[in-house]
């Protein structure tokens, strides 16, 4: 069977994704060719499909910024790999392919007992929500964080995480099934979004003082509610809009409670291959002792990414879905 990428002609709807066959590539200096068994699927995929973030190329986008699979062939200079070898990574674009090349320092080991599923699904996932509590805002017992959608893919790990760290973890979600969801993995206090006042219910929480941080990757929808949930020189994190984009926040909302607004991404937290590595193994660490989970809730050809598409911007999806080449 030949090698393909699901390409974008040009930005647009998740029907307009198209099947490329490709011949299998050849690693140069210093690169990697990875078979890949799982890729993962994630919100900022659809904002390069549909050009919220523009396009570097004039057609045929190749989305997807994370996947695991096995080393197939590596090449000159490169010693760190061999042919056999389990490995994943996080790197904007061109993913959502059967067989692709990448740079030798941008590969992590999948530790033993780690499945190519459960790897795909954390590298961008897991390495955010690991650089959103220990850097962005590093979590300490006793603080009290509120988290945006919390039944999400990164929700899902933010919640356990903050709680093992001695802090208090509240959620929102949208619907019954999404809120024992969010209960079940460890939020202390989890807010339906969809029938209740989301600062208002904070209040009533935390006695009126709010939220040492709001992580929110939601953005558009939920910007307002993060605000005003927040205490006095309370940090709002915004790392995402799966929601759209959020609109210019006026600098008197922050003066009036001495608030903290930032909006950090991934990439520049990983682009040293010294950091990469040091996030990469303590988020494994996590996970093999039982802190977080991979647990993957959907899985889709990745033939049919159009379909996952749709259903994550229907937010249809619960957790991690990842692509099967």
């Amino acid at each position: 069977m030949s090698d393909y990428v699901m390409s974008m002609p040009k930005p647009g709807t998740a029907e307009e994704f198209q099947r490329r066959e490709i011949a299998t590539p050849v690693p140069g200096a210093g690169q990697v060719l990875i078979r890949q068994d799982a890729i993962g699927l994630n919100f900022l995929d659809v904002y390069h499909r549909n050009a919220t973030y523009p396009w570097a190329v004039e057609r045929d986008l190749v989305p997807g910024s994370e996947g695991a699979g096995v080393v197939e062939a590596v090449g000159p200079g490169v010693t760190d790999w061999q042919s056999g070898d389990r490995v994943a990574y996080t790197q904007p674009l061109n993913a959502y392919a059967s067989a692709r090349l990448i740079a030798a320092d941008r590969l992590v080991r999948v530790p033993e007992g780690v499945t190519s599923e459960q790897a795909a699904t954390l590298m961008l996932k897991g390495m955010t929500a690991h650089y959103l509590i220990h850097s962005t805002f590093r979590i300490e017992p006793g603080m009290v964080a509120l988290v945006q959608a919390a039944a999400g893919g990164v929700g899902q790990l933010l919640g356990p995480w903050i709680a093992a760290k001695g802090a208090t973890a509240i959620g929102t979600a949208g619907g019954a099934e999404k809120v024992a969801l969010a209960r079940a993995l460890g939020y202390a206090h989890v807010i339906d979004y969809n029938s209740e006042d989301v600062a208002a219910r904070v209040g009533e929480i935390t006695g009126g003082k709010g939220v040492n941080v709001v992580y929110d990757g939601v953005g558009k929808a939920t910007w307002r509610g993060s605000l005003d949930s927040l205490a006095v020189r309370g940090m709002m994190v915004s790392f995402g809009q799966s929601s759209g984009l959020v609109p210019p926040v006026p600098m008197s909302e922050l003066g009036a409670k001495s608030l903290f607004l930032t909006r950090p991404t991934l990439f520049q937290h990983i682009a040293d291959p010294a950091e990469l590595q040091h996030r990469a193994a303590e988020m494994f660490a996590a996970l093999k002792a039982g802190i977080i989970r991979a647990e993957v809730s959907q899985r889709v050809p990745l033939a049919e990414v159009g379909r996952a598409h749709t259903a994550l911007e229907n937010r249809e999806t619960t957790g991690a879905t990842v692509l099967i080449p």
